[in-house]
């Protein structure tokens, strides 16, 4: 009797030239992503601050508002303090014709000088009152103004970066899935460093190609012995002066026709 012996399958060890492919591939989409958010640009920062500018004129509206509704109550108080003055003059002015001497008379007059002082007093103070409130419905009037056009320039910037969001948003997502589904393919450590790199780039590359001679990240260039190495693909290696994972142009063209 034939038994059959059972053979086990494991699973193939990537080669250094698959891992450097399913890497640029990721960074060819992760840079997709990055072209899409530089589209969309400083629009949502740009929005934020027009909102922020937005409630702080509104606010500096009904501020100023207060402090009128306050010098309107203030002048009011002082009219009525007015009349109260009127009627003590017309009092001691009565008063004074029913004295019975000289210094009566003369106390009289002085309550009535006094009374008259705070008259002026207070006609001063609402003058003063006055032109506060006129002043502060000038610059209410100017904020209203500036209020208006930052409205406008708030619909214009919400509109125009809600056209942006709804022409890329669906690309976005299938981008998104794309990077993720790549990065399931690749080793976790090989992941993290490409993270780690693509974090400190400024243009968010992590890998480039060789050009002119020179890394394409930096642009320092690069001996004739280390460019042979990354044509054979047969370790991964990184620029000595920036750090990112270096690729030769053919395999770039080889992942880019995929």
């Amino acid at each position: 009797m034939v038994t059959k012996s059972k053979t086990t399958t494991e699973p193939k060890e990537m080669t250094i030239e698959e891992k450097l492919k399913l890497l640029y591939s990721l960074q060819i989409t992760d840079s997709k992503i990055d072209k899409i958010k530089t589209l969309r640009g400083e629009l949502p920062l740009e929005v934020q601050d027009l909102e922020d500018e937005i409630a702080g004129l509104n606010t500096r509206i009904q501020n100023y508002e207060k402090e009128i509704k306050e010098l309107e109550n203030n002048i009011s108080g002082k009219n009525n303090e007015i009349k109260d003055a009127e009627a003590l003059i017309k009092k001691y002015e009565a008063q004074q014709m029913n004295v019975r001497n000289n210094r009566e008379f003369d106390s009289l007059s002085k309550e009535i000088e006094y009374q008259n002082l705070e008259i002026e007093l207070c006609k001063k103070h609402i003058g003063e009152f006055t032109q506060q409130i006129e002043e502060k419905k000038e610059t209410i009037e100017k904020s209203r103004k500036q209020l208006q056009e930052r409205e406008k320039d708030l619909a214009g910037k919400k509109e125009e970066l809600n056209a942006i969001i709804a022409d890329t948003q669906k690309e976005e997502e299938l981008l998104a899935e794309k990077s993720k589904e790549l990065q399931k393919k690749i080793d976790p450590r090989l992941l993290t460093a490409y993270k780690r790199i693509r974090a400190n780039a400024r243009n968010g590359l992590a890998i480039v190609t060789i050009q002119r001679d020179a890394c394409g990240g930096c642009f320092n260039k690069i001996p004739p012995q280390r460019q042979l190495d990354i044509k054979t693909r047969k370790k991964i290696i990184v620029c000595e002066y920036c750090g990112r994972i270096l690729i030769d142009e053919d395999l770039s063209h080889e992942v880019e026709s995929e």
